[in-house]
């Protein structure tokens, strides 16, 4: 069996399988978009690799447009997917390949995954001394239950699960971040409202509207899963590959030299399959629905307190809005009450300057009706004045 790198063919034989994937980058060219794995089974062991696309394909028996979802160079949202042999998984940072037996983890110098590959390291470690302790006839010293339950899950759930835990942190870290920064933010813009503090809030509110999004398809991604039982029923790896084995004796033999620990992972994955068979079609899915629920509740939660805090700064915004209505109508008012001054001063000036057009022949001097008219057409001019200034306060 052959397969295709860039404009070489190059061998990927089932005995020399694992090899080729730690020794094909030798057969790169170096437009081939070689990337960075950790490859880490179910007994611990992890291998790093620098290998490409193809012959990670050809590893997990994955299509060309699976794996492109994991190219960090294309912006693709969160998305987990079953696969016969496969679970695809696209979590933000987080981008791995998880079969019966191994994760096969991308970029893993990577600082946000760093955290993950010691995590699924501690676990799967801790899984292996357990098994190790209950063979050797130490079982009094490991009856936690917690601890059961883990060795009872296959490891495709177990992987999920570290998977889904790192990124369920990581947005709720980031949004405890955001709420620090926003509500200080906030406090600052109400007391004060300036440049300055207006443009503070509207990049904190661009990145919450960043974040909501990316964990509200997180969530959506988890939803969809827990509303479709098939979806469910194609991440339960071991069981599919008990279930193959007993049918084709050679696909199970093909697998193996590829994988060489899923011997052990067929025999338990065989009794824990045919146990949930028999009871029942609708219990096929629990341990997975479970794990999700417990997941999505959590991502539900970071969920509303974005909302919350959208929320906040809605009401913010509204306050600020009306703070500046009100300074905008005492500036209508104090123009209306000026504009009222300047038209009774001009009326005034025109009246004086009519009257006052006969003074000097002497006739209307000693008048005493037209000095009382005067007077009394002055005073009516402030009275207006003020009743307008009132009016407007």
């Amino acid at each position: 069996m052959t397969g295709r790198e860039g404009g070489h063919v190059v061998p990927v034989d089932a005995p020399n399988a694992v090899s080729v994937s730690v020794s094909v980058a030798g057969f790169k060219k170096k437009g081939a978009g070689s990337r960075s794995w950790i490859l880490m089974d179910s007994s611990g062991q992890e291998i790093v690799l620098d290998v490409d696309k193809y012959a990670i394909m050809h590893r997990v028996q994955i299509h060309a447009r699976d794996l492109r979802i994991l190219d960090p160079l294309l912006s693709y949202p969160s998305t987990i997917l079953g696969r016969e042999r496969a679970i695809v998984l696209n979590l933000e940072h987080i981008k791995a390949i998880i079969t019966a037996d191994e994760v096969l983890l991308r970029d893993p110098s990577d600082d946000n995954v760093v955290p993950i590959v010691e995590d699924l390291r501690r676990r799967l470690k801790s899984v292996n001394l357990n098994r190790e302790d209950n063979g050797d006839g130490n079982l009094a010293v490991h009856n936690d239950v917690e601890t059961a339950d883990e060795d009872d899950s296959p490891f495709e759930f177990r992987a999920l699960e570290v998977a889904l835990e790192a990124i369920c942190s990581y947005l709720a870290a980031r949004t405890i971040e955001l709420e620090t920064a926003v509500y200080p933010a906030l406090d600052m813009l109400t007391s004060k409202i300036s440049s300055r503090n207006l443009d503070r809030v509207r990049k904190l509110k661009s990145q919450m509207t960043r974040l909501t999004a990316r964990v509200q398809k997180v969530r959506d991604e988890l939803e969809q899963l827990l509303d479709d039982d098939d979806d469910m029923a194609d991440l339960y790896l071991s069981r599919k590959l008990a279930a193959a084995s007993p049918l084709s004796d050679s696909g199970a033999a093909n697998w193996s030299l590829v994988s060489p620990m899923v011997g052990s992972r067929i025999s338990r994955a065989s009794r824990a399959s045919m146990a949930t068979v028999r009871g029942g079609e609708e219990n096929d899915v629990e341990e997975l629905e479970m794990l999700l629920e417990a997941y999505f509740m959590q991502i539900d939660g970071t969920l509303n307190k974005l909302t919350t805090l959208r929320e906040y700064i809605d009401n913010t915004e509204d306050y600020i809005n009306i703070q500046l209505d009100n300074h905008r109508n005492q500036l209508i008012q104090l123009e209306l009450f000026l504009s009222s001054g300047t038209v009774c001063l001009s009326i005034y000036s025109l009246v004086a300057g009519i009257f006052g057009g006969y003074l000097h022949r002497g006739s209307l001097l000693n008048s005493f009706c037209t000095y009382n008219f005067l007077c009394s057409l002055q005073r009516s001019c402030w009275f207006l004045i003020e009743r307008r200034g009132c009016d407007g306060s």
